[in-house]
């Protein structure tokens, strides 16, 4: 999902602003699966798998684990799912809005898109609960591999971040964002450099590399090598940021920040903790910080810390932009948005949202414990999510692109593949965590589908009961009422008719005004407008105009703004 805490919009072209770019994108977008390695090679040998550490398995799975970040990050999401922005935009709901486009006249497949669209944004809400709680879990029980002294502070000191880090929410985070970027550099440096470190103890791992290592893996371990796709899916969380933040700092800074620094820090880390694995099978408890010598312990058990608060704001921050892009489509109620920056109109929080993730992250921390624990609740939401991506694609490919289905159809089929035999592999988790995310995309979906068609019965309601326009001039000609000067504006969520307020105010206190203006405030299913695109005007009858202001799903509406810029009779208003 998107994450506000960058510029909105930016000027992508420019040369001179690539390397800031580029730094910003490493913080927002990367958090999440930057701060993978902290458990998942750990989970991928988990007792439940079965999977000894042995040289066959380990490089088995590092193999998958590389050809899957090739696969689904380099191939799909940078070099596919990038060609389908909306306007610069990316994200589910945007490329949900780009789907549609090429499906008006088809009511069947626009209800069935439009349902999948939904559900996929309503899983976010599940994995922006989840990731917080085991990301800053796992960095902080680094301590026990200090010292087991610090075994029973590790509960405490996750809940204590966990409750500093949604208390400042509400203070904005654009002084913190400033740090994202060389922080989360820093981290992605480190973590290259201690893998690197660690290659030696195991020189052949980097046979890995070799697809075919995958390949016999799987065939010499079908059910465990099936059911360990689980944990080796926790490498790619995070993965679809790459597309939804896409809008925020353009194709190249995310493709430079990915193949220059992310990739390679990942690889050569996880390929350093299978190293490390064959050398010390007993070190398969946790890899990541086993490897690391006593004096950088404590440092990067630091570091980790702000990593993983950085990946927790991205998806905070994902959680308040997707619930204003809902609220703006009318699938979500209005609720209480306070902007936290004068300059950045992405800048926002959402005291609900903030306070029900924040609850939600404090009860899966006491509940499952461990970070172990809690990745069986991890996986199932993005995996869905990237499979319905996958299917969006397919639909805005073909009926917008043209592509033709002997091309559109392998290719969105092998994707769709990947995708379904990652999420088979985390559905067997539903019972052990896994029911979490699916609870909470389930209620979300239940509260968008309803709210949103409560909204269609009610504007039917109100466009039954609304008088017509031309019954109104005509009675207002008949029996003209005493005009007073000044401009009136009137609400109006219906754009036909006239306001129910107008009649109200007319009937009680016998007065119109000289202008008349009826207001409707649409949001269109494109990310931002062009000033241009922004109003139109049409005059009803005699000092009477009904004014319709659209807007993007990604904007927030200045009505009073735009009113300025307009002239009734050439004149402002007053």
């Amino acid at each position: 999902m998107s994450s506000p805490d960058a510029p909105a919009p930016v000027a992508h072209s420019s040369r001179a602003a690539l390397p800031a770019l580029v730094v910003g994108a490493l913080g927002v977008v990367f958090g999440d699966i930057g701060t993978s390695p902290l458990y998942a090679l750990k989970e991928c040998f988990s007792p439940e798998h079965g999977i000894a550490p042995t040289p066959e398995n380990v490089k088995g799975i590092l193999s998958l684990i590389t050809w899957s970040m090739a696969w689904v990050v380099a191939w799909k999401y940078l070099s596919v799912m990038m060609r389908a922005d909306n306007d610069g935009e990316g994200g589910i709901l945007a490329l949900l809005a780009l789907a549609l486009r090429g499906i008006h006249h088809e009511p069947r497949m626009r209800w069935f898109v439009i349902m999948l669209g939904i559900f996929g944004a309503a899983m976010f809400y599940g994995d922006s609960m989840i990731t917080p709680a085991i990301s800053v879990l796992s960095a902080v029980e680094g301590l026990e591999i200090a010292t087991p002294v610090f075994s029973r502070w590790v509960i405490p000191v996750t809940l204590a971040i966990l409750a500093a880090l949604f208390l400042i929410q509400r203070h904005g985070t654009g002084r913190v964002g400033a740090f994202f970027g060389p922080v989360t550099a820093l981290w992605f440096v480190a973590i290259a450099v201690a893998g690197l470190s660690r290659l030696g103890d195991h020189p052949d791992i980097v046979h890995a590399l070799n697809p075919a290592q995958a390949v016999g893996f799987l065939v010499a371990n079908p059910l465990p090598g099936f059911l360990v796709l689980g944990a080796v899916f926790l490498v790619l969380t995070g993965g679809e940021a790459l597309y939804a933040d896409m809008g925020h700092f353009g194709k190249r800074p995310v493709r430079i920040a990915w193949f220059g620094l992310v990739m390679p820090s990942l690889l050569l880390n996880y390929y350093g903790q299978g190293a490390f694995l064959l050398a010390n099978p007993a070190a398969v408890k946790n890899p990541f910080y086993l490897m690391l010598p006593g004096w950088a312990l404590l440092p990067m058990v630091a570091l980790a810390t702000a990593a993983t608060v950085i990946a927790s704001q991205a998806v905070i921050s994902g959680a308040f932009s997707l619930t204003r892009q809902a609220i703006q489509l009318g699938y979500m109620p209005r609720l209480k948005i306070a902007h936290t920056s004068e300059k950045e109109i992405g800048q926002i929080y959402l005291p609900s949202i903030n306070w029900i993730l924040a609850i939600a992250c404090v009860w899966l921390v006491l509940s499952f414990g461990s970070s172990s624990a809690l990745a069986s609740a991890y996986g199932i939401a993005v995996t869905t999510t990237m499979a319905i991506t996958t299917t969006l694609m397919y639909v805005y490919a073909r009926r917008t692109w043209n592509v033709p289905k002997a091309i559109a159809l392998p290719v969105a089929g092998l994707f769709l593949c990947i995708d379904l035999a990652f999420l088979g592999a985390n559905l067997v988790k539903v019972l052990h965590g896994g029911w979490f995310p699916l609870a909470v995309a389930g209620f979300v979906f239940m509260l968008m589908t309803t709210w949103k068609r409560g909204r269609q019965i009610l504007s039917a309601r109100l466009r039954e009961a609304s008088l017509p326009v031309d019954v109104f001039l005509q009675d207002v000609e008949k029996r003209p009422p005493t005009r007073v000067k000044g401009t009136a504006v009137f609400m109006d969520r219906i754009p036909e008719g006239i306001p129910p307020p107008l009649l109200h105010n007319l009937k009680h206190n016998k007065i119109l005004h000289e202008r008349v203006v009826f207001l409707t405030v649409v949001t269109d299913e494109v990310p931002r407008l062009k000033e241009k695109e922004r109003s139109r005007v049409e005059y009803l009858g005699p000092g009477c105009w009904r004014v319709t202001l659209h807007y993007g799903f990604m904007e927030n509406p200045d009505v009073p703004r735009a009113l300025r810029k307009l002239k009734l009779d050439g004149k402002g208003f007053e």
